[in-house]
């Protein structure tokens, strides 16, 4: 090279990139080099953090899924068992032929039933006690509790207290009391039966 040359600086020499990176230097990390999947984003083992659609995925070995609840177990009603259904035309029947004694059984079935399914109510001791003596107030008591069932549940009463005004002062029209025992022994069996009661019974 001649005294008062320059260096042409737009040659290359080998390992040199002018305005890029230098040399690559042992140990030094590569884009796009290194064990697949390493450092690469979106990459994770099969299944992780992946949705699983609805999809249970696998339990211990030896568990089996848990069953499901009954009908009766639904979160913010009552959990004891349900009552019986009992047919209305023939409850009505034996109370003329039992001369109103069906009357007194059937408060306390009900009654003692109602309670133990909600825990809550008078049970069949106090109504039949209640039936005995204050036979009159029976008719609001039992509907009322009739309509708290569905209360619970938040649905509408089909019958309330106020159902029992067609026993008192209906009673001076014999056809009245008669109205008051279809709503009500009819909507505590249509209650009975959202529970999955199917069948009727006497007793």
């Amino acid at each position: 090279m001649a005294t008062g040359d320059r260096p042409d600086l737009t040659k290359k020499t080998p390992g040199q990139d002018p305005g890029g990176p230098g040399p690559a230097q042992p140990g030094s990390a590569q884009p796009g080099y290194g064990p697949p999947g390493y450092g690469q984003p979106g990459w994770a083992p099969p299944g992780y953090g992946q949705p699983d659609y609805g999809q249970p995925g696998p339990g211990p070995a030896g568990w089996a899924p848990m069953p499901a609840p009954p009908p009766w177990a639904q979160q913010g009603q009552p959990t004891g068992v349900p009552g019986r259904m009992r047919p209305t035309g023939l409850t009505i029947l034996l109370f003329f032929v039992t001369f109103g004694i069906w009357g007194f059984i059937w408060y306390y079935q009900v009654h003692e039933e109602m309670r133990r399914h909600s825990g809550e109510g008078l049970g069949g001791i106090v109504a039949l006690v209640i039936s005995l003596f204050f036979g009159i107030v029976m008719p609001f008591l039992t509907s009322h509790e009739v309509g708290q069932l569905y209360e619970r549940r938040g649905q509408v009463k089909p019958v309330s207290a106020l159902t029992g005004l067609w026993v008192f002062p209906g009673i001076f029209l014999l056809v009245l009391p008669i109205v008051w025992f279809v709503r009500t022994n009819n909507a505590l069996n249509e209650y009975w039966r959202s529970l999955g009661v199917t069948q009727t019974t006497l007793v």
